[in-house]
């Protein structure tokens, strides 16, 4: 006699929410959110950004301040780049392609949402000649640097005899 086996239905996909640590993570697998009231929500981390804010490259080139930031699945138009003061903000949106219903899904990693990073400018920059490209996930910034800020070179003249600062 054969037995039946019966197969168990798949439970609903609950989506990782993004920037949510680790602890939140075990206590919500643990209790379910409205049971664990004497969790201070103030503990959790601020709700400012939906999705991780992204990784970026920052370094000097010759006369520029450049910064390449990885923004896979983005367009050109739901990038802003902005320069105050002595500050680079990146903010974007990531859309989300289209909708299929919640009992469809199997699992639901990809995140969607809006983010902002900031990033300290470590010198003075022509803000007005700044310049930025997209092209395959990547955005780069280009920021000249103002003429004060640019490093100049001078050549020590190299003499013979006692050290410098002996009589």
């Amino acid at each position: 006699m054969a037995k039946e086996l019966k197969l168990r239905q798949p439970k609903a996909v609950i989506p990782r929410r993004p920037r949510e640590s680790d602890l939140e993570r075990v206590m919500d697998d643990f209790y379910d959110r409205r049971a664990r009231a004497w969790w201070p929500e103030r503990w959790s981390l601020p709700a400012v950004l939906d999705i991780e804010p992204p990784v970026v490259d920052f370094y000097e080139e010759k006369d520029d301040l450049v910064v390449k930031a990885e923004l896979p699945g983005m367009e050109k138009q739901d990038i802003e780049v902005n320069v105050i003061d002595h500050s680079l903000t990146i903010k974007g949106e990531k859309k989300k392609e289209e909708d299929v219903e919640e009992e469809n899904y199997y699992r639901s990693e990809r995140a969607f949402g809006s983010f902002r990073r900031s990033l300290e400018l470590p010198s003075d920059v022509q803000a007005e000649k700044a310049k930025a490209s997209f092209k395959n996930g990547i955005l780069e910034v280009r920021l000249p640097k103002t003429e004060v800020a640019k490093a100049k070179e001078i050549k020590v003249a190299v003499e013979e005899g006692p050290s410098v600062g002996q009589n």
